[in-house]
């Protein structure tokens, strides 16, 4: 039986050798897109409006320093309104900031300028006339290289947790590790959109590999689930600590709830990056801006700072 079955595995790989062809990707030169990733924040820590403005890159393209600073748009118009004023963006780049800016612009903008390597650039409303407020829609307009764009979202309502709370990790017993669960008082007959980000000690906020998640499968439930500590997605992978806090340890979490097309583009995009590799399916990542890709996203956020305890 095993003979049969090698002689037709190799009868098999004779016949998909001889018919394999060599693959080169057919790289053409497409239009360049601008690239835009902006928010604004409703809540206790209400933010101003900010725009990230980039242009896309090919898909084959090494990414260097020198290339990354490259895609940043700069002289760009870029204005906010909320229907009742209209705002106008700053453009700042790190280089230009001292370090007390810089750090206030890492926690801002959820980024680590000391590990960047290349100047960061953003357009933000330096005055703080505008704030998120929940339920209010806010238009985005922007006017850069001969280009204009637009987007527009709105801020829902916010559904806080009921409770976080640390606990022994499934599997062998730690002293050092601890994972950590939350319950949700979930509305009823009311589609809700949620993501999260995690902070450890004094270091920026990052959204979890998984971010975002709808109330599918828990309308009007009160759920319980474990929040997995964010990653970094250029780390390395260990199953025996992933998602958990170490004890000790100032955790931060940052709850949001976010409109559909804001969940969209994080599910397609957040789907994309975990599903990488050539038997991997494709999909589109949802764009919500008119005249270029990117997401303009509303937020309304809540804060929990915890201590993992040591036992």
């Amino acid at each position: 039986m095993r003979i049969g079955l090698s002689i037709r595995a190799l009868l098999l790989l004779g016949l998909l050798s001889a018919c394999e062809k060599e693959f080169i990707p057919d790289v053409t030169t497409e239009r360049e897109e601008l690239v835009v990733e902006g928010f604004i924040e409703a809540g206790e820590r209400s933010l101003p409006p900010y725009v990230i403005l980039m242009r896309n890159l090919p898909f084959f393209t090494e990414l260097e320093a020198d290339n990354l600073e490259s895609i940043f748009v700069h002289g760009a118009d870029v204005r906010v309104s909320d229907g009742e004023q209209t705002v106008q963006l700053t453009e700042l780049c790190l280089a230009e900031l001292n370090s007390e800016q810089q750090e206030l612009a890492g926690l801002l903008l959820g980024i680590n300028p000391d590990s960047l390597g290349f100047n960061f650039c953003a357009y933000a409303d330096l005055s703080g006339q505008m704030r998120g407020k929940i339920g209010k829609r806010y238009d985005l307009e922007v006017e850069a290289e001969g280009r204009q764009l637009s987007a527009s979202t709105v801020i829902p309502p916010l559904v806080e947790l009921d409770s976080l709370v640390f606990v022994e990790p499934p599997g062998e017993p730690t002293d050092t590790l601890a994972q950590l669960r939350c319950i949700l008082e979930d509305p009823a007959d009311q589609v809700n959109y949620y993501r999260y980000f995690t902070g450890i000690n004094s270091g920026p906020l990052q959204s979890g590999l998984n971010s975002v998640v709808d109330d599918r499968l828990f309308d009007g439930r009160r759920f319980e689930f474990p929040l997995f500590k964010a990653e970094p997605r250029n780390g390395e992978f260990d199953p025996a600590t992933f998602g958990l806090f170490r004890r000790g340890d100032t955790v931060t979490v940052k709850w949001a709830n976010i409109d559909q097309k804001h969940y969209d583009f994080w599910n397609t995009l957040e789907f994309n990056a975990a599903n990488q590799g050539p038997f991997s399916s494709y999909t589109r990542v949802a764009s919500n801006v008119s005249g270029g890709l990117g997401i303009w996203g509303g937020l309304s956020a809540a804060y929990y700072t915890e201590v993992a305890p040591e036992e």
